[in-house]
């Protein structure tokens, strides 16, 4: 699978990573200017941790890299950079930059009993605007777990998906103070779709290394579902019951705002108005597809402006009951939706 991935990629991804190792040494995102030698020293320090979190997901990550004409430090760098920024900013020390311009993603999960028997899990994602034309949609077949459709981008193992047993996994960005040497977050996506149910997924967030923050939902075909606000110290969880289940990019317990890292005041609002708007907009019975694709196009969708140039890169609705899955390359706000047939994935 990994040098499928390379190869069908490749001039595509040495572009990008030579793009987000620029935006590491460019310290937008890392806090500081960095040079090219010490970000790729610090990404091959997280390369023991991935291979002992998932040896065959490392070794798919290897051979992705190899046939794409990267080094293995540069698919950390392509695949995980933003939890691969947490990392750099705390290994390199100091007070944590208030520049830093980490606003990315609003996902949500809609219980069974709001939606026809049949909930709903979906979300954007949300990048730097250059990353839109490497969003991709990929059918992994592992030989030993569950097939799969992944959201995701050139060199990256996975960011959002659901595995033909109706096992969902999505994220959101979080900006974290505790980051250090450890797992990046496609890493844990692609195991927890290795898993047989959202309580699966779940444990195999809380069990991993993390090298930075991220917030993960899971969420089942049995209506199960979990959101875990993932720092690489703290990882409370919130189970989903009768009412949805929505998140942005800022902290929401004690535990996880200890370790946050301070946020622009526009960013900031930026996520608690999404916020907002998603919890309004799922708090009533009946939701369908197409309330959650008005949603994602609406007032959650972000559009690219400066500072920060971050958009709203793809989005992608699951219905883990009956394995529909639905997703849009680009701004929802300008994009359609295509039903993708889940049943081929198995194929």
């Amino acid at each position: 699978m990994g040098r499928t991935h390379g190869r069908a990629h490749a001039d595509e991804i040495r572009a990008y990573t030579d793009e987000r190792v620029r935006l590491v040494m460019a310290g937008t995102w890392s806090g500081g200017p960095v040079d090219r030698a010490t970000v790729l020293d610090l990404a091959a320090g997280c390369l023991p941790a991935h291979e002992a979190f998932s040896p065959a997901l490392h070794e798919e990550m290897l051979a992705m890299a190899d046939a794409a004409g990267i080094t293995a430090a540069e698919a950390i760098v392509v695949g995980g950079f933003t939890d691969f920024v947490d990392t750099v900013r705390a290994s390199l020390g100091g007070p944590h930059p208030p520049s830093v311009v980490e606003d990315d993603c609003t996902a949500f999960i809609v219980p069974d009993q709001r939606a026809a028997g049949a909930g709903f899990f979906g979300q954007t994602w949300d990048m730097h605007d250059s990353a839109t034309d490497h969003v991709v949609l990929l059918r992994t077949r592992p030989d030993d777990a569950p097939a799969s459709l992944v959201f995701t981008t050139t060199g990256c193992l996975g960011q959002i998906g659901m595995n033909e047993l109706g096992v969902c996994v999505g994220i959101n960005n979080l900006t974290a103070t505790d980051g250090g040497i450890g797992v990046t977050w496609p890493s844990v996506v692609r195991e927890a779709l290795h898993q047989e149910s959202a309580a699966a997924a779940r444990d195999v967030i809380l069990a991993a290394d993390l090298a930075g923050g991220h917030n993960f939902m899971t969420f089942d075909a049995h209506g199960d579902g979990y959101n875990i606000e993932a720092m690489p110290t703290a990882r409370p969880v919130a189970t989903l019951g009768a009412d949805a289940l929505s998140h942005t990019n800022h902290t929401t317990t004690p535990e996880t705002d200890a370790v946050q890292g301070k946020r622009p005041p526009a960013l900031q609002t930026s996520s608690h108005r999404r916020l907002d708007t998603a919890t309004r907009a799922l708090s009533r019975d009946d939701i369908t597809i197409d309330d959650l694709i008005a949603l994602t196009g609406g007032d959650i969708c972000q559009v690219s402006t400066a500072p920060a140039h971050i958009e709203s890169s793809g989005a992608a609705i699951m219905r883990p009951r009956t394995r529909e899955f639905w997703a849009c390359w680009g701004p929802p706000a300008d994009n359609d939706y295509q039903a993708v047939d889940f049943a081929t994935a198995a194929a």
